[in-house]
């Protein structure tokens, strides 16, 4: 039986042995430990494993994938800025209807990369700003509007300034009136970190 199961495996393209190689990472040991390892994978071939876990059930897994994605984005930015560009276009066309796709973890993963490197914040931030406002491309669906707001409060952290410039807070605080409790709390959340003075 095990010998049938290596004799598969051995039939599996690389790229869906890679994909499980990258899977069984996340799912083992700390996130310093992930990356260590992720970082003998070209960037460019560690993305569409990480980007294929974002649709996983494991929520702990998901983050981690997210959490890996922005470093290794941040990595391949430094190696060629346009390439990572592509990248982020991606994730924006993942949540285009257009795409035909739901887009999970488009807007925390584009967040992460944007949190690693101060340059691709700088050009995409204003698209993340976009996703929660009605003016914008906004984000029908509440599930991914949430991670919007998720993106948003960890940009809030990282790089507050740039956010307050952009007065951020004036997109965020209706949503501290919103029906769903996790988006209440992920904006009030965001909100703190801007030093903005709402009462909630």
């Amino acid at each position: 039986m095990g010998r049938d199961i290596a004799e598969d495996r051995k039939k599996e393209s690389p790229r869906i042995l890679l994909r499980r190689r990258v899977r069984e990472l996340l799912g083992s040991g700390d996130l310093e430990q992930v990356l260590r390892e992720l970082r003998k994978i070209p960037p460019r071939k560690a993305i569409n494993p990480l980007i294929s876990v974002f649709y996983d059930s494991d929520p702990e897994l998901r983050l981690k994938a997210i959490s890996a994605f922005g470093q290794v984005v941040a990595d391949l930015a430094n190696e060629d800025m346009e390439s990572a560009r592509v990248v982020v276009r991606r994730l924006m066309w993942m949540l285009n209807d257009e795409s035909g796709g739901i887009g999970w973890g488009a807007p925390e993963a584009m967040a992460e990369a944007m949190a690693c490197h101060p340059r691709l914040a700088e050009e995409y931030v204003r698209i993340l700003l976009s996703y929660i406002r009605e003016d914008g491309n906004f984000l029908e669906y509440e599930p991914l509007r949430r991670g919007a707001l998720w993106g948003i409060g960890r940009l809030a952290h990282v790089y507050p300034e740039m956010l307050i410039e952009l007065d951020a807070a004036k997109y965020i605080r209706p949503y501290l009136e919103a029906d769903d409790p996790s988006s209440r709390s992920l904006s009030a959340q965001a909100l703190r970190m801007l030093g903005d003075k709402t009462d909630y």
